[in-house]
């Protein structure tokens, strides 16, 4: 089966970003959220790379 990168629908807290690449990777969806608020605060590239990703990435599909 091949996997596909999708915000998540059941795990998310404004659009899915981090926990559907959390899905993708296998690991915890805080340990994502954590990596996204750390480039905001050392860089400010968080919020665009957020931002980015939640145009670019699709919705899961509704099973």
């Amino acid at each position: 089966m091949q996997k596909k990168l999708y915000r998540s629908n059941n795990d998310k807290m404004l659009c899915g970003v981090c926990a559907g690449i959390a899905e993708y990777f296998g690991v915890d969806a805080t340990l994502v959220r954590l990596l996204f608020v750390l480039f905001t605060v050392l860089g400010g590239a968080g919020v665009l790379l957020y931002i980015i990703a939640a145009i670019v990435i699709p919705k899961e599909p509704e099973e």
